[in-house]
C-alpha cells in the first residue's frame, strides 16, 4: 500500500496534465519513499518467514520465541534498515552537481536515472548504489530461501493433516515470495 501511494497521484497528474513536470525536491522524495518502503519491506518478508519457520518447525516453542519484545524489535530493525538503506543511496546524491537540461524521461524519478543528469562521472557512485542494492538484495534472497527450504521440508515431513494446514498458512506468503 505504502509503495503505490506516493508515487501513484503524481503519476495520474502526470496523465492529465500537459505540462508534466517535478521539483527537486518532488524528485528526491519519491527516491526516498522507495528506497525507504522498499529496505522495509524486505526485511518484514524476512521477519514473516522467520515466523513461519518458528510456528512449523519448533511450534511448542512459538510463545516462548515470538515475545511481543521480539515482535516490536522485527519492526524497528525492518524500519531501520530500510531508512539506512535510503540514506546509503541518497547521501551522495543531494551534493551531486547538477547542469543542463534536468530532463528525465519516465513518469517516476528513480535514482540512477537523476544521477544520470549529474555533471560529473558517476561511475564509482553507479557502482555504490548497484552494490549496495545487490548486496541487500542477495542477502535478503538467501535468507528467505533458506528459511523456505526448512519450512517446505518440515512440511513434507509432517502427517498429511499437519502438511497440509501447515502449508495453507504459508501459502499467501510464498505466493508473495
Amino acid at each position: 500500500m505504502c509503495l503505490s501511494s506516493f508515487a501513484t497521484p503524481k503519476m495520474i497528474m502526470d496523465f492529465l496534465a500537459q505540462h508534466k513536470t517535478i521539483s527537486f525536491e518532488g524528485c528526491i522524495s519519491q527516491i526516498f519513499f522507495l528506497h525507504l518502503f522498499t529496505g522495509t519491506e524486505i526485511v518484514l518478508l524476512i521477519s514473516m518467514s522467520f515466523d513461519r519457520y518458528i510456528a512449523i518447525c519448533k511450534p511448542l516453542h512459538y510463545s516462548s520465541i515470538k515475545s511481543q519484545r521480539v515482535f516490536v524489535g522485527l519492526v524497528v530493525t525492518s524500519c531501520t534498515v530500510g531508512f539506512l538503506h535510503t540514506v546509503s543511496q541518497l547521501a551522495f546524491t543531494l551534493y551531486l552537481p547538477f547542469c543542463g537540461p534536468n530532463v528525465i524521461d519516465s513518469f517516476f524519478c528513480d535514482l540512477p536515472l537523476v544521477i544520470q543528469l549529474a555533471c560529473i562521472d558517476i561511475y564509482v557512485l553507479g557502482i555504490f548504489m548497484i552494490s549496495t542494492s545487490g548486496v541487500i538484495a542477495l542477502i535478503s534472497f538467501l535468507l528467505l530461501l533458506t528459511s523456505y527450504i526448512i519450512v517446505l521440508v518440515t512440511i513434507k515431513d509432517l502427517s498429511s493433516t499437519g502438511s497440509s494446514k501447515a502449508f495453507s498458512t504459508c501459502t499467501a506468503h510464498f505466493i508473495v515470495m
